[in-house]
């Protein structure tokens, strides 16, 4: 029997989906994270369910996870120690940046401090110019005495970056080379050619010491989890979720810590896309709300967009990425009055500890989960089917101490807070959305997370969006998402050239080139050549411009008649994203890229049950807006089967999450088991 396994570890609740195709059953799990050890969680979660189910390890084929290890080391700057060797003249270069503050109007706020200390940055003599001429020799003495240097001192790391070694790369490799001949096993080398080669030197040197710092943290979480999986009797390796979406090896993430930097919300996109393409719904903005953020992604044709520059913990990050927007209104986040006197949510968070007041462990702040407490919105009792014990009298002492401050009600308080974090959400939805040119109301919200369905009709409403979709199990969704995720890895080749008459030579250059290392990444993680998938693009940019655009490749080979294809489709791509083109103007090859996708084996998705009726379990007071109690029916989702239509008010209660039907919408579940909300009455 096969059964795999996707975890995604959060800030305050780890969670597990298994799926058992052989038994047509999936079973959910959800423990509190253990942010000290996030292993732990992961190790003790996998256990339980082991023994309580009866699944032999051996039967475990796959082990994927998502982990904020590497997001929470920058944050709180727990990170290796790295040393930066760069050309003669650019070791401040981490600091000097672009000069762009990072708020234009505070004058107070500044970047954070670099990650590598000044003193830690060391020049050595050497210059490759842009168009790979050698104006200065690499001084081999110097690479030697600053590798001296460093193995008296002790260093986690050393990161290699020098000027045009995206294109030119032999005097990073030969530097590289020379120091890992001094410092032994004893600290790590690496180049930031190999990290990802692009130009732009500040943000490619900011992303290369990011890997260098995440490291030996990585690595040392890496090597606790896949020796305590195994202990368990467990022989898959398990396999790391990455901020770009897929997956990858152990080895490969030991390599590129980094690039699961942002793994946890790019699974949730992923399993939203998933389902979405199943029920036929294409255009969807997914709501992921979770203990600490709430995050929100806009899904075009039922394919997420892909950034490739983005800032993390401060810092400038040039790797692909999900275009994921992340706010701190999570059901953790703590309520705030500023010294305006309003009443502000987030972005700091109670977290899993102490956590909010009603989990009775210690926490007094007020936070968006004690505001829901309150309105009868969840229960009193206790949340996880019975798991963890719910004070609502803790919850009502935080919240008075902020009514107080405000001169307000309790409840008015209480509902304040739900509105603030919606109105936050609201915002983060908008700027992926209406300042990009898409209406919110040409699309469904697929919300999901622990918290995002109980949000989520407000959130609707404020957009004009007409209908609500919420998985089976919303707040599983991101660890059901690495369930049926493939490998994947992105290649970049830089090839700054006029787009003109030699432009299919240049780019039939570049493709060769990266045909190669494709070859050996696929070898590198045993993708048999039956499951080897592609997808090629070409950046391109109109001369003089800073940014450019990517351009999907479909031919195979290159030619006169596809560079002009080419060309047609980058000035639509231009006019769609600028709102004009410039067909006579000159155009300039930037890179080349592909996508790598080694094919995994994936269980299948579940179809629903089929029912003609759920009963009512028990009823209580819900506050649906101002002065608008309603004596509440309370449903469980797994009675509402296919083939059960449900008019509001209604709180449907799970496991993993709680929702909302507020009064005269519809609900129905289709025959994957979404639900299907209609805020006006009738289906669209």
């Amino acid at each position: 029997m096969a059964v795999y396994i996707g975890v995604d570890v959060g800030g305050t609740f780890t969670d597990f989906a298994i799926s058992l195709p052989d038994e047509n059953r999936q079973i959910l799990h959800k423990v509190p994270s253990t942010p000290g050890e996030p292993d732990k969680a992961i190790v003790d979660g996998v256990k339980d369910l082991l023994q309580r189910h009866v699944i032999a390890p051996g039967d475990i084929v796959r082990l994927g996870h998502g982990t904020t290890v590497g997001t929470n080391a920058l944050i709180q700057r727990k990170v290796g120690k790295v040393a930066v060797v760069t050309s003669e003249g650019f070791r401040d270069l981490l600091e000097i940046g672009r000069q762009v503050r990072p708020k234009v109007y505070d004058m107070h706020q500044d970047f954070p401090e670099p990650l590598v200390p000044r003193w830690r940055r060391y020049e050595v003599p050497e210059r490759m110019r842009a168009d790979g001429v050698v104006h200065t020799a690499l001084n081999e003495d110097a690479v030697s005495r600053v590798g001296q240097e460093l193995a008296s001192e002790g260093t986690d790391c050393v990161a290699v970056c020098f000027l045009h070694s995206h294109a030119f790369p032999a005097h990073e490799e030969r530097a590289a080379a020379l120091l890992r001949e001094i410092l032994g096993d004893e600290s790590s080398v690496i180049t930031s050619s190999a990290v990802y080669p692009e130009f732009r030197e500040y943000e490619r040197f900011s992303t290369t010491v990011l890997n260098a710092v995440l490291l030996t943290v990585m690595t040392a979480y890496l090597d606790r989890l896949t020796k305590a999986v195994g202990g368990l009797g467990i022989s898959a390796e398990p396999t790391v979720s990455q901020s770009g979406g897929g997956l990858m090896s152990v080895d490969y993430s030991r390599q590129y810590p980094i690039r699961s930097a942002l793994s946890g919300p790019a699974a949730g996109v992923l399993g939203a896309a998933y389902r979405a393409k199943a029920t036929g719904q294409g255009n969807v903005i997914t709501l992921d709300v979770g203990g600490t953020s709430a995050d929100v992604s806009l899904l075009v044709d039922g394919e997420p967009s892909t950034v490739h520059s983005r800032r993390l913990a401060g810092f400038p990050l040039r790797l692909p990425a999900l275009d994921v927007n992340a706010v701190g209104a999570g059901g953790g986040s703590i309520a705030w009055i500023d010294r305006d006197g309003l009443l502000k949510v987030g972005p700091h968070s109670a977290g899993a500890l102490p956590g909010p007041a009603c989990y009775g462990n210690g926490g007094e702040a007020a936070t968006v989960t004690d505001a829901n407490v309150l309105l009868g919105r969840l229960p009193s009792g206790s949340l996880l089917d019975g798991r963890m014990a719910i004070r609502r009298e803790l919850a009502e002492a935080a919240i008075d101490r902020l009514a107080e401050a405000l001169e307000m009600s309790r409840e008015d308080t209480a509902l304040g807070i739900v509105q603030v974090a919606c109105a936050v959400i609201v915002k983060a939805i908008r700027a992926i959305s209406v300042e990009r040119g898409h209406d919110p109301s040409d699309f469904a919200l697929f919300a999901f997370g622990g918290a995002g369905p109980l949000h989520a009709n407000e959130v609707a409403r404020d957009l004009g969006i007409k209908q609500i979709l919420i998985p089976p199990n919303p707040g599983i969704l991101c660890a059901e998402g690495l369930l049926g995720s493939d490998l994947v890895a992105d290649l970049v080749h830089p090839s700054l050239a006029p787009f003109c008459d030699d432009a299919p030579d240049v780019l039939n250059r570049a493709r060769e080139e990266l045909n190669k290392r494709a070859d050996a990444w696929f070898v590198a993680e045993a993708v048999a050549p039956i499951d080897r998938r592609s997808i090629w693009s070409v950046d391109l940019r109109y001369a003089g411009q800073n940014f450019e655009l990517s351009v999907p490749l479909v031919d195979a080979d290159l030619n006169a008649t596809s560079a002009g294809i080419i060309r047609q489709k980058f000035d639509t791509a231009h006019e769609n994203a600028y709102g004009f083109a410039q067909p006579e103007e000159l155009v300039e090859i930037v890179g080349m890229r592909v996508k790598l996708t080694g094919v995994l084996a994936k269980p299948p998705l579940h179809k629903a049950g089929v029912s003609e009726a759920a009963s009512v379990v028990e009823s209580r007071q819900v506050a649906f807006t101002r002065d608008d109690w309603h004596q509440t029916p309370i449903y469980r989702r797994e009675d509402l089967t296919v083939g059960f239509e449900l008019v509001g008010p209604a709180a449907i209660e799970q496991m993993d999450s709680t929702l909302l039907l507020f009064p005269d919408d519809r609900a129905y579940t289709d025959e994957w088991g979404n639900l299907v909300i209609d805020l006006v009455g009738e289906r669209v």
